[in-house]
Order: structure tokens, then sequence, then C-alpha cells
């Protein structure tokens, strides 16, 4: 039995959601502060661009206990995903446990010298503060955008000319009529070049800065979940921790390894046509899988063949009169100007002192699955397990959090252990796999199975694969059968 504590919940989307049920039905006191007046983070319609939709099929995007609707398409848009997170909020009685237009301005350490922190929090332009026993980050990766700004620019806007972040771009008909330019190569920067251009956007150009490895939905006719998201095909990647024998299999299987990837190379050359856009990236695919790999907006390079969008590999220097003048030295035209240059990475309420203790000086974060710091006590993190099963991902880590906070994790850790295990994290990273830096090195992708492992495990879940060893090794993480595999843990109430 653990002691009942008074959690405070700072977010209200997917990790938001996925931590208030998990503490809340321990039986601890949560109080989740949202900042904005409506749940759903980055799926609230007015911090979403026109027909934004998951990367990541619905049944790879959905909580355990909740499917996505049946008349939902495999890739929901926005709204679809906001509806379907009301549901869910609806389903477990969350807003209850909400404050909507809550804004967390800082956090610090009890003064009292008990375990804790205090919040200092905003409402209604008054700022109060209050104590909690544990605090569940889930700001997650999009809670602040990153602002990017050219010489020249102020004098571009005051011609007339527009210059927005991604998230801005709300409306087509900010696009009609006009010559707009996107900066950056990510799949909201395709989203919103193929959504100018269907709405009747003069000329758009697609201002990139380096060539990545490009996913359509479909590769020769098969839905990726099928190719990608499978334990054998993760087992093909260089993870952590790799025992010798692991290493001699490895050894031995990489010509089939390597003809595995150069067959799926091939394929996205030829169905995309990367050679003819010069959009064949210089790293193998192997090396390169991640969070940051984008999926293809439906219509991107069918705008690239019918001239309606332009690429241009490159990036902004500098705005002159009425255009952008590009780091290749060309000028191109520009009535609307949108940053899709992502969102800033951080905790920006947490002060700077306990930051240094977070992340180190390359930017990597020094957290123990993911979630948890031994040298910031009582917090953890929820929603920094980035992955393509961004719902599943935070209500794993989310369960796994609320029983490391009462101590009731089955392989429970101490501290040396965790810095261990972090050090030996962040030597894979940078020595190993550099790719998984990406983010922070908070991306688990495309390593979901192995980390969903590691915390069934943690949590003394009894059962942890499907029956079907087939299933298990070829077929796409099953949400419902992790549903089943938390409900094998033991398990046991707060009071």
């Amino acid at each position: 039995m653990a002691k009942r504590k008074t959690v405070a919940v700072i977010g209200g989307g997917v990790s938001g959601l996925a931590a208030a049920k998990a503490f809340d039905e321990r039986g601890h006191r949560v109080i989740g502060f949202e900042r904005t007046h409506d749940f759903g983070g980055v799926w609230e319609p007015s911090r979403s661009y026109p027909d934004v939709q998951t990367q990541s099929p619905k049944d790879l995007y959905r909580f355990t206990d909740l499917p996505m609707p049946d008349s939902y398409p495999e890739w929901p848009k926005g709204p679809q995903v906001h509806a379907y997170l009301h549901a869910y909020a609806d389903k477990h009685r969350l807003g209850r446990l909400f404050r909507l237009n809550s804004n967390v301005v800082t956090m610090d350490r009890r003064a009292d010298g008990q375990p804790g922190w205090t919040l200092t929090i905003e409402e209604a332009g008054q700022t109060r503060q209050e104590e909690f026993d544990f605090v569940a980050v889930a700001t997650g990766q999009f809670s602040d955008k990153n602002i990017l700004s050219f010489p020249g620019q102020e004098a571009f806007i005051a011609r007339g000319g527009q210059v927005m972040h991604s998230s801005d771009y709300c409306d087509p008909e900010q696009a009609r009529g006009k010559r707009v330019v996107v900066l950056g190569g990510s799949k909201s920067a395709t989203d919103l070049a193929v959504n100018a251009a269907r709405n009747g956007a003069a000329q758009v150009t697609m201002v990139y800065r380096e060539n990545v490895w490009r996913l359509p939905y479909f590769i020769g006719g098969i839905n990726f979940k099928h190719l990608l998201y499978m334990r054998a095909q993760e087992s093909q990647f260089n993870g952590w921790g790799r025992s010798g024998l692991t290493r001699a299999v490895a050894a031995i299987t990489k010509p089939l390894v390597w003809a595995n990837f150069r067959g799926l190379e091939t394929m996205l050359k030829l169905q995309l046509g990367l050679k003819k856009w010069d959009m064949v990236p210089d790293s193998p695919i192997e090396k390169e899988a991640s969070c940051s790999l984008p999926i293809v907006t439906p219509g991107l390079f069918e705008g690239f063949r019918d001239g309606s969008i332009r690429p241009v590999r490159g990036t902004f220097e500098r705005f002159e009169g009425d255009g952008v003048v590009l780091s290749t030295g060309e000028t191109v035209g520009c009535d609307v100007a949108v940053l899709a240059v992502g969102w800033k990475l951080g905790v920006p309420f947490l002060p700077e002192k306990h930051r240094a203790r977070l992340i180190e000086p390359d930017g990597q974060y020094r957290v123990y699955r993911l979630s948890v710091n031994p040298d910031l006590p009582d917090m953890g993190f929820i929603g920094f397990n980035s992955s393509f099963c961004t719902v599943l991902s935070a209500e794993m880590i989310a369960n796994w959090l609320v029983r490391y906070a009462d101590g009731k994790l089955a392989n429970q850790p101490g501290e040396d252990d965790m810095r261990a295990n972090i050090d030996a994290m962040l030597d894979w990273r940078r020595r190993e796999r550099p790719a998984a830096q990406v983010y922070g090195g908070l991306c688990s992708a495309p390593f979901h199975f192995r980390h969903f492992d590691e915390l069934l495990a943690d949590i003394g879940a009894t059962t942890r694969k499907r029956a079907n060893p087939l299933a298990e090794q070829f077929s796409y993480p099953d949400a419902g059968a992790y549903g089943t595999f938390l409900a094998s843990a033991p398990q046991y109430a707060a009071q």
C-alpha cells in the first residue's frame, strides 16, 4: 500500500491525460494544469494547421482501453484526434482533475525542506503558489514554438509581407493568390506546402536544409506499419547494451540486413522519384531511422511534378524587398513566409539550477527510462519518450511513473543504478547510434518493443508478449494487448 500523494500534472495533451488517469486510478489527489482553454495539446484546433493528420495509423495512435472509432480513416485528421482525446477524458472523468487557462510559471523544491515541489501558477492574471508531493511534467516536446528571425524581416512585414510559425497557419485563405515560401522539410512543412498549393497559392516554394529519408503511407502498395513497426525489423538496428552473442549474430547477418535496407531504399527512390528531385539522402536509412523520419504528405511529389510546389535545398539568409534571399544566392518572391522550424525542447518553468542537472552541455537529457532523473526527486516526465506510437508510449510511461513514485516497481532502481544506466545510454547514443541523439536523446524509435519490454519488466507484468509468436515478431505494437500486459502486473491503491 502506498501513501496517497498530491500530484501536479503539467499539461493537458495526450501525455497529461495519460498521467492524470494513471495517478488518479491509484488513489492519488491529482491536479492538472493546462495553460490553454481546452484539452488536446497540439491537437487543439486553434493550435493546428489545416489538414493536419497523424503520421501514425489510427491503431498505432490510441490508448490501450479505447480504440479510435471505426468511422475514422486510417490516418485521422486533427479534429478527429481532438474529439478522440475528449472521449478518453470523458471516459475516465479526467475533466474534474484539470484547471484550464492555468499556467505553471516556475517550480522549485519546497523551501521547508520537505519532499516535493512548490509550483507558481498564473490564473486570470494573478499568481499563487501550491505545494505538491510529486510533479508529472507532461508538456511533451511540442509546447513552445521555435521562433526564428532574419535580417530584413521587420521591413518585409512593414511592406505588407507576413512571417509566421507553422502553428499560426490556421486558415487556407492566408495562402490564396499569394507567393508562399515554406522553410523546413518536416511533416508540418510538407503538409503546409501541399495545403497552400491546393488552396490557390500563386506560387509555393519549399526550402529545406538537408535530404532525409521520407516514408510514404504505402510502400509498394503495403501499409508501412506492416513493414517498419515489427520486432523482427527492430532487431536489425544497433540497439543498446548488446551482448557478445548479440554482436556476433549481428556480424553474421550483416549482409542480409544490408540487402534488406538497400532494397527498401531502392523502393523509396523509385516510388517517390528521389533522384529526379535531387532528394536522395547521403546516409543509409538504417543509420538515420528515428523520430525525425517524416511521412510523405499525400500530394507532395505530385505537386513537384505539376510545378505547383518547387523544392529548393538551402535556407533563408535574409528578407529583401518583396522576397527572401536564400543561402543558394537565389531570391524568391514572397508574400507569406511560413517557418516550419518546429518547437523548442525544454522545461522553461524549471529553474536553471535544476535544468543543469537534467540537460547535458550537448543538449542530451539525463533521464532513466526516458522519464526520471535521480538528482531531481519527486518528479518525472511523461511524453518525453517520443515515438511513432505516441499515445501508447505516453500511457506506458505513465503506468511506469506512478509505480516509480510509489516505490512499487518490481525492479525499483536505486540512484546509483539510474546514474549508471543514464551514462551508458548517453555513451551509446554518442558513440554507436548518433541518430538516437535527436530530440535530446528522447526518441524511443525505432526501438518501440525494446523500450516497452523494459517498462513491463520494471512494472512486474507477468505477460509481456502476445501468445502468437508470429504476430509478436512480424506485427506492429498492439495497444489492446499492452492493456492486457499492464493488467497482469501487481495492482495496488494508494491510501
